[in-house]
């Protein structure tokens, strides 16, 4: 198979597709890698890397799109990037189709095959690709959130961890999920006093069993949340419905109940966000303000860390892109039922129920899709 890695276009994203390593196991397997000049570059992954390990070098990403039977990617084509794609090519990447209606029907109307790395499964009901870049942003919402308490930044000018004779900072996680808890365990590292909320009881028992007397866990209620907002420096949103928008946890009205200079870091807000007044940010303006509440948005944050979140990614991914080289797109997705269940998009079909029921859009379950 021929397969395409182009360079990725949305603000301050340095991530790329494919590492050298993973184009050097494509390439072994006989098949052909087309790597966009400089999709690497940003991330320390030279031209020359990708050419050692079997991969050819183009100028242009409408060379990759022209030529590719396969296109591997990171992030959400954009209307340029979707304007390129044909009936029959494979694309594998991140989709979150669900608050994204420009980008399904421009998915829709390519007739390609789009299989999202967020939707894919695994045996015990997880979702495996999408794990990787959720403990990157769950570690970075720690980072990020204490980086926003700080005065200059706008927030309350509060030292996350405390110091001896001073109280550490009060966080709270809602969402006990992968996000969740490396968020936890970042913000327990420096020294926060944490407490993790979750509607799973198995999952906070399994939080408990982890971390038992560091942290504390609340079983997750519209009371639960709002008797701690007043105390709380820091909320972390991590909550995720598998290819569907995020719930709203907090209104605008929840606002009130915070201290001035408070941070609310929203994970979720490629899946639409799960603050109601939460709106995507880039890296390069990552914060805003409302009602003396900063708020942490940005749209991709694992691509702050783009060297770690490219190579975590690839382990993940390259498993399936090897599969679905080796046997063919249809082929693949119906020798996996896990992998099947990543197909949003075949043929001008939508695959994915929970991206359908969001979009009020016609559904047509992926076993068919593929047999028409």
């Amino acid at each position: 198979m021929l397969i395409g890695v182009p360079k990725e276009i949305k603000n301050h994203e340095y991530r790329v597709g494919l590492t050298a390593s993973g184009a050097r196991e494509l390439s072994a397997r006989g098949h052909q890698v087309l790597v966009e000049r400089d999709a690497g570059v940003g991330i320390g992954l030279a031209n020359e890397a990708f050419e050692a390990a079997g991969a050819q070098i183009v100028d242009s990403a409408a060379e990759v799109y022209g030529r590719a039977e396969m296109i591997i990617k990171v992030k959400e084509p954009q209307p340029a990037e979707c304007a390129m794609l044909r009936p029959g090519q494979l694309l594998y990447a991140y989709l979150h189709l669900a608050p994204d209606p420009e980008q399904t029907r421009a998915l829709l109307a390519s007739g390609c095959t789009a299989i999202a790395y967020e939707t894919v499964t695994d045996d015990r009901g997880g979702l495996p690709l999408l794990a990787p870049m959720s403990e990157v942003a769950g570690r970075m919402s720690i980072q990020a959130g204490a980086h926003a308490l700080e005065k200059a930044q706008g927030g309350s000018g509060i030292l996350l961890g405390g110091v001896p004779g001073v109280k550490p900072a009060e966080v709270m996680v809602i969402g006990a999920g992968t996000v969740g808890l490396n968020a936890a365990r970042m913000a327990m590292g420096l020294g926060a006093h944490v407490t993790v909320l979750d509607r799973s009881l198995d999952r906070l028992k399994y939080v408990d069993e982890l971390y038992g007397e560091r942290l504390t866990t609340i079983y997750s209620t519209r009371d639960a949340i709002e008797d701690r907002l007043p105390y709380t420096d820091l909320v972390v949103g991590a909550v995720l419905i598998p290819g569907a928008a995020a719930p709203k946890l907090l209104s605008r009205g929840h606002l009130k109940l915070m201290r001035p200079g408070s941070v609310l870091v929203d994970v979720a807000i490629d899946q639409g966000g799960c603050f109601e007044t939460s709106r995507p940010t880039t890296h390069q303006e990552p914060t805003y303000e409302i009602d003396g509440i900063i708020h942490y948005c940005v749209a991709n944050m694992p691509g702050g860390v783009a060297r770690t979140s490219t190579f975590a990614l690839t382990n993940a991914t390259l498993p399936h892109a090897l599969a679905l080289a080796d046997k063919g797109a249809v082929q693949a997705l119906l020798d996996d039922v896990n992998l099947r269940n990543g197909l949003n998009v075949h043929a001008g079909k939508l695959t994915y129920r929970a991206v359908a029921d969001a979009l009020n859009l016609p559904f047509t379950p992926a076993a068919e899709a593929l047999s028409l």
